[in-house]
């Protein structure tokens, strides 16, 4: 009996590229209002099903449902923000203009454009830097006002692709105490990461390898079967290592 209040669901999911297999056979159940975490190194696969979850990719077996409902679907799409590893910004333009071309794809105009944009700036601590062209931005700005831009629409689910990478440690925890905030507020929040002390923030976490789910629990459950002090140690007894 699936729990009641699953918002995702990912039943048997298998993808290839060529000959190469990116995942296998992916089975997993996420819940509204968690903060779910997918930890493991590069080319475990987590990109590859994060897009799939936001409705920009498809598996060659299985399906993705979100809120019981099949993906792809544009319907859906719109109640679900995405964060891209690589930021999709124009350079050119001002921050603002960035968020003003965005709403508009949300079909956000007027007053209530005006509102969400000083928003989402407000939760990113950016207020200040509004103005300026994105081609004058950091590394970490960019990253924030990407965040800023997943958050324009108010989605019920969160899904960030190594959100933090290339951010200092400071910053770090400011975007994380804005994940709290959004979480306490009722939106679930996907994350992928291979940040060891990252992980630990997350309620739940899968552990990927190969394109494989090695294990699903809390930071304390996984630490736990494995008699681990640190989640790094845990992932390499599941792993094999």
């Amino acid at each position: 009996m699936r729990n009641e209040s699953t918002c995702i669901s990912i039943r048997k999911v298998s993808k290839q590229f060529g000959k190469h297999e990116v995942l296998k056979n992916i089975n997993l159940e996420i819940y509204e209002g968690e903060i779910f975490g997918l930890l493991g190194p590069s080319g475990a696969g987590k990109s590859t099903l994060v897009k799939e979850l936001a409705g920009l990719d498809v598996p060659n077996s299985g399906e993705n449902y979100i809120f019981q409902k099949k993906m792809p679907s544009l319907k859906l799409m719109e109640r679900v923000g995405y964060m891209a590893q690589a930021d999709a910004l124009y350079e050119d333009l001002t921050a603002y203009e960035n968020l003003q071309f965005f709403a508009s794809l949300y079909g956000l105009k007027g007053k209530k454009q005006k509102q969400r944009i000083n928003e989402v700036m407000q939760i990113v601590n950016l207020m200040d830097h509004l103005h300026k062209p994105v081609s004058n931005y950091s590394g970490g700005m960019k990253r924030r006002l990407s965040l800023a831009i997943a958050l324009l629409h108010e989605p019920e689910i969160l899904i960030l692709d190594e959100p933090t990478v290339g951010i200092d440690p400071v910053l770090r925890k400011s975007i994380w105490e804005a994940f709290y905030e959004l979480n306490r507020k009722g939106t679930t929040i996907i994350v992928t990461t291979h940040v060891m002390d990252e992980a630990e923030k997350c309620g739940r976490l899968g552990l990927m390898r190969d394109g494989t789910m090695i294990a699903v629990g809390t930071p304390e459950q996984l630490k736990a079967e494995t008699n681990s002090t640190t989640i790094e140690e845990a992932f390499l007894i599941y792993g094999g290592a």
